[in-house]
């Protein structure tokens, strides 16, 4: 089972950034999550989409801003982010587990670095 994520780096508040998560090794029928985690504070998770009935969940402080999707075709789920916040700022994981209500992965990422300037 491995997860990739890709698509972070630096913007300014107010921009724009596409992240990927790459799954390959299970069958996509699995939850995908992004969760993120800045320093000195836990893991949080952001959106979730599950792949066997479309479904999907956002926290309250992404909703309206953040879109999650995926391509099952390309075993890929994207976490498109719009006007971003210097609070969103954080390493990004992808996490794969059986239904997003566990909001728990079993599989995680190694994690890809956003930074919002303000």
């Amino acid at each position: 089972v491995q997860l990739v994520e890709s698509g972070g780096g630096l913007v300014q508040a107010g921009g724009s950034l596409r992240l990927s998560c790459a799954a390959s090794g299970f069958t996509f029928d699995y939850a995908i999550g992004w969760f993120r985690q800045a320093p000195g504070k836990e893991r949080e998770e952001v959106s979730c989409i599950d792949n066997a009935d479309g479904s999907t969940y956002y926290a309250d402080s992404v909703k309206g801003r953040f879109t999650i999707s995926s391509d099952n075709a390309k075993n890929t789920v994207y976490l498109q982010m719009y006007s971003l916040k210097p609070e969103d700022s954080a390493v990004y994981y992808c996490g794969a587990m059986k239904d997003c209500a566990l909001h728990l992965p079993n599989y995680w990422g190694q994690g890809t670095q956003v930074t919002v300037s303000s």
